[in-house]
């Protein structure tokens, strides 16, 4: 299905290239660079359109929903649901881990001071006696 929308897009795109380069500017003329009121002006008197407009809009349409269809369908190719913990195999533990005792840090005159957690201050020291 993929292959199938990819070459019809590349076609499509194809034909709007040639379709949009044949057509003829409006206003081309060195009139249209001054303002001038062209037979083929913006704002002035349109005439009816012709096939390469209408085969341009038709082509354009196209181009759209091509390019619609095609990340639609490269998004639902890709996977992108799901996540690396949806994927991952659940781990289970028997016991709950014990939290280690505090160790303690020898210092002079005999004392010892308990050592703080990681990522806390450690308490001031008290005065000697």
């Amino acid at each position: 299905m993929y292959i199938a929308v990819l070459i019809v897009h590349i076609l499509v795109c194809l034909f709007l290239i040639v379709v949009v380069l044949l057509q003829s500017g409006k206003a081309a003329d060195l009139a249209g660079a001054f303002g001038g009121m062209g037979s083929q002006t913006a704002f002035g008197p349109r005439g009816s359109a012709t096939l390469l407009s209408k085969a341009t809009t038709v082509s354009a349409v196209l181009f759209m929903v091509t390019s619609l269809t095609l990340s639609i369908l490269a998004t639902r190719n890709a996977g992108l649901g799901s996540t690396v913990l949806q994927t991952a195999p659940a781990q289970t533990q028997s016991q709950p881990a014990k939290p280690a005792a505090p160790a303690q840090a020898p210092s002079s005159g005999g004392q010892t001071f308990p050592l703080p957690p990681v990522g806390q201050q450690a308490p001031a020291p008290a005065p000697p006696k």
